[in-house]
Formats: structure tokens, sequence, C-alpha cells
């Protein structure tokens, strides 16, 4: 996980006069332009409570003691000619936003903004693409420096670490070996774990300074002196448990929302409400060329409380009709309780979706659409009842089938005939005759009932995969395709070839069944 905190003044958008190449130069007059504008000492000051507190300060207050958390009194005491603007919030944000987006498009598919001054970026699996990791942290510094930005960066193999050691390692490039982030933030400060202010000045009252101080106290007692997110950020920092980064989206999500003047309760209001958020969906969608592969429907009730349902299509649509069918199947599971005053349909999963052309003549036979029908019965029956049969490279059957979407179109099954149904593990015969080495057996028992063979095919050999593990370097499986008085048919197979004993025992086994 990687993190790059911004520690200046925030600037317009630095997008606009960028040339293509990052690695390029003349972008000094930006850098130029705001070092000009620090002539003076400069604060950053934001409102908080009843006080004006400093939010930032440029290079020269710093060195004259100015710390962001002071008072502006305190510091316009300290500092005569003082520069003092107000802070902008909302606007550093769409700076971190911007540079998020920028990140997602060059450097790696992850990234999203950490906190209010820096960027979280996992480039697992990327960074070869800029000659390694230290290159690229020289990059992205001569890249910031051109836009006017000053910045710490932290590799590491948890973001807990990565933000620790950015904000507090002293280090312009910290890149840390894998494994070793219990150590790394050992002598850092406990702010360094992201943790609230009250809890901070409960550690201190218990002479807790360093992270390292919080490693030999127990689970429990540590959890009830500063409470269980403490617990939390200090695994995650040391790796123990994960940390999603949720990343950003290069596209504005297809939203549309109803506020309603009355809260609603019913299930007949409800359809209504969603069939008109339906409409509004399909149209968005169609304006933009797109297509609805999940949406998630959001009910805000009058308590305040939020219920989500989601919804996944087969393959993309924008068919009103559909959708609103199958979010009616779904009204059931919404709790309206006090009542439902506002209610929005988002789609997280997009896809494009053009306009088909039904060729040339009408009369042409056309191939039905199962994606409707797939869609109604995974409503019904769940996520993972509906699915086909796909083959993968495999000699050993078992291994030879996988799972595939419902609307998939398997290839590459084997030419030779295979049953209509395959055991999940191969159940074990008794009682079997049969003459060796190559004759299907006569008689079997099988789940207790016994059976006699009238007709018999095979051997077909199946040797095992010696590269998975040894105890398939000499496996054989010998099959064979019987019929039994009574008609059915079944896959056995032998272990062993029936002369060399290293190759199986000899047993018998139930594998499929045809017809």
């Amino acid at each position: 996980m990687r993190e790059m905190g911004r520690r200046s003044e925030a600037a317009d958008n630095p997008f606009k006069a960028m040339p293509p190449d990052e690695g390029a130069r003349g972008d000094a007059p930006v850098a130029a332009a705001l070092i000009g504008t620090w002539a003076r000492p400069t604060i950053l000051v934001e409102r908080v409570g009843q006080r004006d507190v400093v939010t930032a300060a440029c290079p020269q207050a710093l060195d004259l003691g100015l710390r962001p958390g002071m008072a502006a009194a305190h510091a316009r005491a300290l500092v005569a000619e003082l520069d003092v603007r107000d802070a902008e919030p909302k606007n550093d944000r769409g700076v971190l936003d911007r540079l998020a987006l920028h990140a997602v498009g060059h450097w790696t598919p992850t990234a999203s903004v950490a906190g209010a001054d820096g960027l979280w970026l996992d480039l697992t699996g990327t960074t070869h693409l800029f000659g390694g990791e230290q290159r690229f942290c020289r990059r992205l510094l001569r890249f910031l420096h051109r836009l006017g930005f000053t910045a710490t960066i932290a590799i590491a193999g948890s973001p807990g670490a990565a933000h620790a050691l950015a904000r507090y390692g002293g280090e312009r490039v910290t890149i840390l070996p894998p494994s070793t982030e219990t150590q790394a933030i050992a002598d850092l400060p406990l702010a360094a774990l992201r943790l609230e202010p009250d809890t901070l000045a409960s550690a201190a009252r218990f002479g807790l300074e360093r992270v390292a101080d919080l490693y030999p106290i127990a689970r429990g007692p540590l959890a009830r002196r500063l409470g269980m997110k403490t617990v939390a950020r200090l695994d995650q920092a040391r790796g123990l448990v994960a940390e999603p980064i949720v990343p950003v989206m290069p596209f504005e999500v297809p939203r549309v929302e109803r506020r309603l003047l009355e809260p609603i309760g019913t299930a007949e209001t409800l359809t209504q409400v969603i069939g008109d958020l339906v409409d509004d969906l399909v149209c968005v969608l169609q304006a933009r060329g797109l297509g609805l592969r999940a949406a998630v429907l959001t009910c805000v009730g009058v308590d305040g409380v939020e219920q989500r349902i989601g919804l996944g299509a087969a393959k993309a649509t924008r068919e009103a009709k559909h959708l609103k069918r199958m979010l009616a199947m779904r009204v059931e599971r919404i709790e309206p309780d006090l009542g439902i005053e506002v209610m929005s349909l988002s789609a997280p999963r997009v896809e494009d979706l053009m306009p088909v052309s039904l060729g040339a003549g009408l009369a042409e036979p056309r191939v039905p659409d199962l994606a409707p029908l797939v869609d109604q019965l995974t409503v019904r029956a769940g996520d993972g009842a509906l699915f086909r049969i796909g083959a993968q490279e495999s000699d050993v059957p078992e291994r030879a089938t996988l799972r595939a979407a419902a609307l998939a179109c398997p290839a590459g099954w084997p030419k030779w005939k295979r049953p209509a149904r395959l055991l999940r593990r191969p159940e074990l015969l008794s009682s079997v005759v049969a003459l060796l080495p190559d004759h299907p057996p006569r008689r079997f028992v099988w789940r207790g009932q016994p059976y006699r063979v009238v007709a018999g095919d095979g051997p077909e050999r199946i040797h095992g995969e010696w590269w998975r593990t040894e105890r398939e370097m000499w496996a054989v499986r010998d099959y064979f395709r019987v019929e039994v008085e009574g008609g059915e048919r079944f896959w056995l197979f032998r272990r062993g070839d029936g002369v060399e004993g290293s190759t199986g025992d000899l047993s018998w086994y139930m594998h499929g069944l045809f017809g």
C-alpha cells in the first residue's frame, strides 16, 4: 500500500497547463509563483468553535515556530508581519480528488484520498512499469514539485504503516521491506495510528506515548482502556488485519433520487416510487449509452436509518419493465418502520450498450434472450443458484469442470463420452466381482443396493497429474461404462492397472451416471 502526504497551501487546478509528458520541464513558473506568495510568513486559519485555529503554515512560518493546531491569536502575537488567510478545505479536497483521478489514469487502478492531506496508492503489480519502487517515488516527487507541492512518500505492506511513516517517519521517501511493519512503527508516536484526540489524551494519562508501548499490553486490557478502535488501528498498521482501500471511480455513477412530501410504508406506494426511479434511471442510461449490470436501491427512513437492496443483471440492460419486475420482487425486504421519505436508485456497475440492428429481413428467426429469465430466477433462488458447467484443462474428471456464468458459452469439451451427472466425489463400491486386468465388473454393491452388470465397455485409462503431488506420480484409473439389469448405466473406475501394485490398490468407485 502506498501513501503520499501533501504539506502546502491549496492551489488552483494544476492540470490545465500540464504538458503530456510528465518528465518534461517547463512548469517551473508554477512553483516560482507559489514561492513568491511566501514573501511574508503565511498561515491558513479555520473557525473551530469560538476561535480561529491554524490549519497550515508555509515553510517560513514553520521556521518561526508556528504550527498547525495553534490558535490564530497566539500566532499573530508571535509574528508581527503575518499573512493570515482563510482555509478552503473544499478546494483542498477538490485538488486531492483530481490528483486521485490522475493517479488512476496514470499510475495505478486503485487510488483514493487519505484524510485531508494525502492519497492512498496501491501499486501492487505496477511499479515495474516505472522501473521499480525507488524510481517511481523519484518520478512522483518531481511531478508534485512541478505543481508546487512538497510531499513525503512511504511504501509499506499495510496502509496504516504507510500512513504512519509518511507523516511521522521523518524521511522524504521510505520503502519498507516486507513483514517489518511492527519494528518500523515501534518508535513513532501514538498519533501515527490515526487515533481520536480523546483516545490520545487517555493514553497520555496512562503514560503511553509510543506505538511500542502498546505491544506488551494484552488485547482485553488495551480495549478497556483505549477502546476497540485502538486495537483495530494497531492491527491494521502491523498488517495483521486487512484495511481495504475504496478506490475513486473515474466516472460519475448514474443515480436518481426522489424526496417524498410524506413518508410512505405500503408495498403499493413503494412499488410506484420504484417504478418512477427506474424510468428516470433508464433515461440517464440511455442518454449516456450505458446498460445496467448492478443497481442499488437506497431507502432512508424518517429516523435516518438507511436500507440498501442490491440487484444484479446477467448482462447489461436498460429495459424498464424488466428492472421494475425484479425490484418489485424485492420490495418485501424493505422495512418501512415509521415510513420512508427518501428513495434513490444508482447503478455502480454499468457497461456500454449501443443499439443492435435487427437485420435486413424481419422474418429472420431471432435467438431468444435468456437474460430476463436468468435475472428473475436469480432473484428467487439466490445469486449462486444458476450456473453452467464449463471445461478446463485437466485429465482428472473431477478437475476438468468448473462453474461458469449462466449466460456463458463454455467451450473445450472433450470428444469422448462423459456421464450426464458426475458425482462430487467418487463413492467406494463394495462386493465387486471382476476379472483382471481389463474386464468390467460383473457385480457390485453401491449405496447398499446390489447391481448385476449385463454389458460393459472399457477400459479408458487416465493417469494422475504427476506435477501436482507425489501420490499421483504412478496413479492410474481404469474407467468402464457399464449397463446393469433395469437399464441403468454407470461410470465406474478401478484404481490401478491390475499389474503393478504401485499404480493403485484395485478398489472400485462410482463416479457418474449416464442418462
